[in-house]
């Protein structure tokens, strides 16, 4: 039995957006920023043009999700130390003894945990399923994101 699937990536698949970790209970990275290219590959059956995703369908529903990303600063919700607290114009956040305050318009609140590349990996993963699904886009059987952090660095999850 023939399996199928596509991938995409390239200079145009990429975002912009600040961030920070933490480590252990007490270590918290600076801020700083990378330069994300993310890749997606999409297993599936052939549809009835006799491909899995039309990659322009795909290009289109990926570069949706990364622009919601570009040029941000990425916080995570799910933290259990980092607080986040969107007002109107202004978010709050507070990890220990530090504190930053960012124009509302300037952040991304994501439901993670923390904004390490493997876990943004699975939130690209999820929105793009999200956008496949709405655009009416074949069955997906399976989709893997690979996001580079920075050159030689990448992170995946299979979803």
């Amino acid at each position: 039995m023939a399996e199928f699937h596509i991938h995409i990536a390239g200079d145009d698949l990429a975002f912009s957006a600040a961030h920070f970790i933490t480590f252990g209970e007490n270590v918290c990275e600076p801020l700083h920023g990378h330069n994300y290219r993310v890749g997606a590959e999409v297993w599936g059956p052939l549809d009835e043009n006799q491909y899995v995703v039309d990659f322009v369908a795909l290009h289109k529903a990926l570069r949706t999700v990364l622009d919601a990303l570009d040029h941000a600063v990425l916080l995570p919700t799910g933290h259990r130390s980092i607080r986040v607290a969107a007002g109107s114009s202004e978010v709050e956040v507070t990890f220990q003894q530090r504190r930053w305050v960012f124009p509302r318009e300037d952040c991304r609140l994501l439901p993670l945990a923390n904004t390490t590349a493997e876990l943004l990996a699975r939130h690209i993963g999820q929105r793009l399923l999200e956008e496949l699904g709405a655009s009416g886009t074949a069955a997906v059987q399976r989709l893997r994101i690979e996001v580079e952090e920075s050159p030689g660095h990448s992170a995946f999850c299979e979803l």
